[in-house]
């Protein structure tokens, strides 16, 4: 690999990354975007401001429509009603002549896990069974339904803010849990939770391509596979059932670099989410693709080629 980038020859585009200045992710991406085009410029969209006067977009002295692309890798720490509004003040430079990967439109409609769940059961792809409501007694009914019910905010990665809530609970303690989740989400997003072979799989989809799985590894008896709850990554082979499930998944989206939740039960595959940004750490440590410098290569050949 290090003899190919040797061999590549520099372009001069101005391509941004938006992101978290000193995050792993957000700082790789911008290491092989400056390997190729000796041009390097992190955007931490807090720092954005939009001059619609003007039609203008700046980030401290740069003036974001005069780049030539924007790779958005981070929108913000946690997801909320107001990423979309970053996202939004996006579509200016966009609407100059900037190509943005993902373009915010896309990503706007998997920000929302309820819109990305609509889209995807409006395709037939298998999920775990839903119920989405504002009534807590119709939650309070899901939860004994379910035996056991995993509820989930709108907007949120990495499992922050999901509660478990089990039917063999007394009433009044599910209630309260209930009462306690929708304080802080009016729309609750509930799932019948799903007892995972110690392990979840993200399949790594570029410009919808498929390049590799890999697994996260449950730990400690965590309900959840995540990294933040102690998991790790590994390489994983899946069959060709899943890798044409999560295929077709990602297809309704049309985004340039994502992946693919997916779980295996013994009902077949299901699906839990389209990503809006795609992890590269998973992709790294687990299945051996240095995401960053793939995709940077595909934003290239997509300026090239306009």
């Amino acid at each position: 690999m290090a003899n190919f980038k040797q061999s590549l020859k520099k372009i001069h585009s101005k391509i941004g990354v938006i992101g978290k200045p000193g995050k792993w992710s957000t700082e790789i991406l911008a290491d092989a975007i400056e390997a190729r085009t000796g041009f390097r410029l992190i955007i931490d969209m807090s720092e954005v401001h939009l001059d619609l006067i003007n039609n203008k977009l700046y980030y401290k002295e740069y003036d974001l429509c005069g780049l030539d692309a924007m790779i958005i890798k981070k929108i913000s720490s946690r997801y909320n009603p107001n990423t979309l509004d970053r996202l939004e003040m996006l579509r200016i430079a966009e609407h100059s002549g900037v190509q943005i990967f993902s373009s915010p439109e896309k990503i706007i409609r998997l920000l929302d896990r309820l819109s990305c769940t609509v889209t995807l059961r409006n395709h037939n792809i298998p999920m775990p069974d839903t119920i989405i409501t504002e009534e807590t007694e119709t939650a309070f009914n899901t939860v004994k339904e379910f035996g056991c019910a995993v509820f989930k905010p709108l907007f949120s990665t990495k499992a922050r803010g999901m509660i478990q809530i089990d039917s063999k609970s007394d009433a009044t303690h599910i209630r309260k849990q209930i009462e306690g989740f929708k304080k802080d989400h009016q729309m609750m997003y509930i799932q019948k939770f799903m007892k995972l072979p110690g392990k979840d799989l993200g399949l790594i989809f570029l410009n919808g391509k498929y390049l590799g799985t890999y697994a996260r590894v449950s730990q400690n008896n965590a309900w959840n596979t995540t990294i933040n709850s102690g998991g790790h990554y590994e390489l994983y082979h899946p069959s060709d059932e899943i890798i044409a499930v999560a295929a077709k998944a990602q297809s309704l989206f049309n985004m340039d670099y994502t992946t693919v939740d997916v779980a295996e039960t013994e009902q077949g595959p299901v699906v839990f989410e389209v990503s809006a940004f795609g992890g590269f750490r998973g992709a790294r440590e687990g299945a051996g693709i240095d995401a960053a410098s793939l995709y940077t290569e595909h934003v290239i050949s997509s300026l090239e080629s306009r």
